[in-house]
């Protein structure tokens, strides 16, 4: 089985639900206590083995580019101020990965996004990751993934148990148990609603793909809205074969929405060494 040594990260959308804040900073770029949201998708990529990232851009994203890149009058300017280990830790940024960027023209969807990519994977399996979806676990959430993609090999997609008043706004996956962390998926219904949900099991933005869901991407067609899904195309694999949804280990915190990113900002910075003491302490005031 072959070694999954690279990650897409699309990082093309608008990020509308943020305006005012993401007329000129991609959403991706937002900070969570003191690092942007992609920061933490590539830390849990190469936590879990991946040598290489491949970003997705748009127009108006080259603050991802430039964040990923060295910095020596940054680094340097902190070196002779003495803040040498501030100057380690941007220049550590850079070296975290090798890093390649891709822009896809227009806005047709996430599997239109993937395909813009697929000259740089050709004929191996992949892991796409998604800014909207960070997992605060012991386990990077990615190693999760591979750990059963090399049991099982197939289409890995990551999942969690939501409550039911969630479940109508998630895509929900319908399938079967093959073992306790594991199912095999057969459809995903897109924020169905509760009576017709065929399970509390939400998709997230995490997955595992192999060739053959890119050969599929590029034949099924795209939606009523003009937009090609990576669901489309998992589910057409999954009625021919076997694609696995694996439950993760972890909390869930879906920074999509302006609740969700403020909920992720408290969980880190509850988490983080040089806040959480003054910051739990901060909370407790407030109840």
């Amino acid at each position: 089985m072959q070694r999954i040594t690279k990650a897409i990260i699309p990082v093309a959308g608008l990020g509308t639900r943020f305006l005012p804040a993401t007329k000129a900073e991609p959403k991706e770029m937002l900070p969570i206590v003191d690092k942007p949201v992609v920061q933490y998708l590539v830390e849990e990529a190469v936590a879990s083995g991946i040598t290489d990232i491949i970003f997705i851009t748009g127009r108006d994203k080259r603050t991802i580019e430039d964040h990923f890149d060295v910095a020596p009058g940054l680094e340097r300017t902190l070196e002779e101020k003495g803040k040498t280990e501030a100057a380690k830790l941007v220049r550590d940024i850079s070296n975290l990965a090798r890093f390649a960027y891709v822009r896809q023209k227009y806005p047709r969807g996430d599997g239109d996004a993937l395909l813009t990519a697929a000259h740089l994977i050709g004929d191996e399996p992949v892991a796409v990751l998604f800014g909207d979806d960070l997992i605060l676990s012991k386990t990077p959430a990615l190693k999760q993934l591979i750990s059963v993609y090399k049991k099982y090999g197939g289409p890995i997609v990551a999942l969690a148990e939501v409550p039911p008043e969630v479940v109508p706004t998630k895509g929900i996956v319908k399938g079967e148990k093959v073992d306790a962390r594991v199912v095999r998926i057969r459809e995903t219904i897109e924020k169905p609603k509760l009576k017709d949900a065929p399970s509390n099991l939400a998709v997230v933005g995490k997955y595992i793909i192999t060739p053959d869901v890119m050969r599929m991407l590029a034949k099924v067609k795209a939606g009523s809205d003009g937009e090609l899904r990576l669901a489309h195309a998992l589910d057409a694999v999954a009625r021919k074969g076997d694609v696995y949804g694996v439950k993760l280990e972890g909390e869930w915190l879906d920074c999509g929405s302006k609740f969700g990113f403020l909920k992720a900002t408290v969980r880190f910075g509850l988490e983080h060494p040089e806040t959480r003491k003054e910051f739990k302490e901060f909370l407790r005031t407030l109840s």
